[in-house]
């Protein structure tokens, strides 16, 4: 019989999480997964879940009535839920032998004495506090904030997709650099197989994909985007994602459709615009750079880690719609500057973003640590 891994995951449905699926099954062929999907544990858990209701009430009511905060979000920010969590799965993983645990996200402590345990995220809490947006007063409780630190300090080693997040671990949360490895992150969609139509960048098609609208800078795209029109009025732009009201020529809005189907929009993008003001990590820049799209976007968070300004997109600084509007102009105009960034972009994603080159670090940093 296999030895076998302990893979933590929240849930079962965003992209990443089939993609870490496989990352492990790829990366460790020795070993057995057995997959543990934590929020289905505790929602049929109905003590655990009345009880931690009336705690996010005690604890967040007046936000959520307010329309400040979200339930659902606030269900798993409270120390009674993180404990529950803990003692489910100290239970579920004394039951049997594992060679390590496996985490994905950070929020909750997938850890357990004696076994190695190793946690892969695209975030912390307190890198909110770096966005110039961000409302220090939509932080978690405090008491959650200190139950979050111990979530790095119990693991063996913390996998991020940014340099910010690994910033953000030791400036916020004291975890030594040496206990922090940045392996960046893979795609979700399957790349364009038999390359890309060239012809893409004469269609002065400016792609957004996103579903948060409002924090996904959507309207100041749509306010540079008459600025486009007025100096290239057979510009377009296509929304997927979303379902702004937008009354301006030249615009499709596709809303919500099938991450398969996002393909095909990719495809017939000449430029890919996401001028967000807070985001974790941003999987679609690199799909876009996987089909070979210049991007232009804003320069907070991991986005600089892959948007390098001048060579394979334009960053701006978050609300800058004039800048936002004078780089799209720029590359809409020279389809031969498109494909020069689209190709610079997609070097990087073969080099850097993708599931192989992460699997080889986190399994190089992990077998260390075991054979150690």
């Amino acid at each position: 019989m296999r030895q076998k891994i302990a893979f933590l995951r929240m849930w079962p449905s965003p992209p990443i999480a089939t993609s870490v699926t496989h990352l492990l099954m790829n990366t460790f062929p020795e070993f057995e997964i057995e997959t543990f999907d934590i929020a289905r544990l505790i929602r049929n858990d109905l003590f655990t879940t009345g009880i931690n209701a009336c705690v996010v009430y005690l604890m967040y009511g007046i936000g959520i009535l307010r329309a400040k905060r979200q339930f659902n979000t606030c269900f798993w920010r409270t120390p009674f839920i993180f404990r529950r969590i803990k003692k489910l799965i100290t239970k579920l993983v004394s039951e049997k032998e594992y060679v390590f645990t496996f985490q994905l996200g950070s929020i909750f402590d997938g850890s357990v004495d004696g076994v190695p345990h190793f946690i892969y995220t695209d975030h912390t809490h307190l890198e909110n506090l770096n966005y110039p947006t961000f409302d220090p007063s939509r932080l978690f409780a405090q008491r959650w904030i200190l139950l979050e630190k111990t979530i790095y300090h119990h693991a063996s080693m913390v996998f991020t997709r940014s340099t910010n997040i690994t910033n953000s671990l030791i400036d916020h949360y004291d975890v030594p650099s040496h206990k922090i490895a940045c392996v960046y992150s893979g795609i979700n969609v399957i790349p364009p197989n038999g390359g890309v139509d060239t012809h893409q960048y004469l269609n002065e098609n400016i792609l957004f994909v996103g579903g948060d609208w409002r924090r996904k800078g959507g309207d100041d795209l749509v306010r540079a985007f008459e600025i486009v029109l007025k100096c290239l009025p057979d510009a377009r732009l296509t929304i997927v994602g979303s379902n702004p009201i937008i009354d301006l020529p030249n615009c499709e809005v596709v809303g919500n459709t099938l991450v398969d189907e996002v393909s095909q929009y990719y495809k017939k993008a000449s430029v890919f615009c996401l001028p967000t003001y807070q985001e974790p990590f941003g999987a679609v820049f690199i799909e876009a750079f996987s089909y070979k799209l210049p991007i232009v976007a804003t320069k907070i968070g991991a986005i600089p880690d892959f948007v390098l300004d001048g060579q394979n997109g334009f960053l701006v600084e978050p609300g800058d719609v004039d800048g936002l509007a004078k780089a799209l102009i720029e590359l809409i105009s020279s389809p031969e500057k498109c494909a020069e960034f689209g190709e610079k972009g997609n070097k990087l994603v073969q080099e850097r973003y993708n599931w192989q080159a992460v699997g080889a670090a986190m399994r190089e940093s992990i077998f260390a640590i075991l054979n150690s």
